[in-house]
């Protein structure tokens, strides 16, 4: 069965999201060699991701661009190899490489992705979703890079969630730009 991944930048304060929905907070860090050789790697990793519609929507506006391949190189190669899968229920297409459409229940579709594939989901932003599955307990990690800037105002990707959801940290790592990394399982 295939393990479940979230993977999201968050502020000091814990929002993944600044009032007015935008992430480019999470980019103001120093992108030093020991910083960007991390999201290289992370890049690579095998597996497909799965986003929310407004997370897919912001993805394909850069990752599939001249200015990503130019810019993020590597990351950019990844992303759009990669095997992707979109829940929504308003979306008619997905037009980005390798991606398709999940029309159903979030909950249903995950939990069949998860019994039919031997490989690795991850969720990139979609705080909607996050949330949704987390509830369902259908998250098996979840992976956090705490950025230092603090916003005041946002959302977090646990908006919604009605019961505490008991974690314990199994592993983490510091950088010189500021970030910490931070991974957590389902205690």
């Amino acid at each position: 069965m295939a393990k479940l991944i979230v993977f999201n930048h968050v502020s000091l304060d814990g929002y993944f999201v600044d009032a007015n929905g935008r992430m480019d907070w999470a980019k103001m860090v120093d992108h030093d060699k020991e910083w960007n050789d991390f999201v290289a790697e992370n890049a690579k990793g095998d597996g497909a991701l799965l986003f929310g519609r407004k997370t897919y929507e912001l993805m394909i506006q850069y990752w599939p661009t001249p200015m990503a391949v130019k810019h993020d190189p590597v990351v950019a190669e990844c992303m759009n190899a990669m095997r992707k899968f979109v829940v929504s229920k308003t979306l008619e297409t997905a037009t980005w490489s390798n991606t398709t459409l999940l029309k159903g229940d979030a909950a249903e579709e995950v939990r069949r992705l998860k019994k039919e594939s031997s490989q690795g989901l991850c969720i990139l932003g979609s705080g909607m979703l996050v949330a949704r599955l987390a509830e369902e307990k259908l998250i098996d990690e979840f992976q956090v890079v705490v950025n230092p800037v603090a916003l005041g105002k946002g959302r977090t990707m646990f908006e919604g969630v009605k019961e505490k959801i008991g974690l314990k940290l199994t592993k983490m790592r510091t950088f010189k730009n500021g970030c910490a990394f931070l991974c957590y399982e389902r205690a």
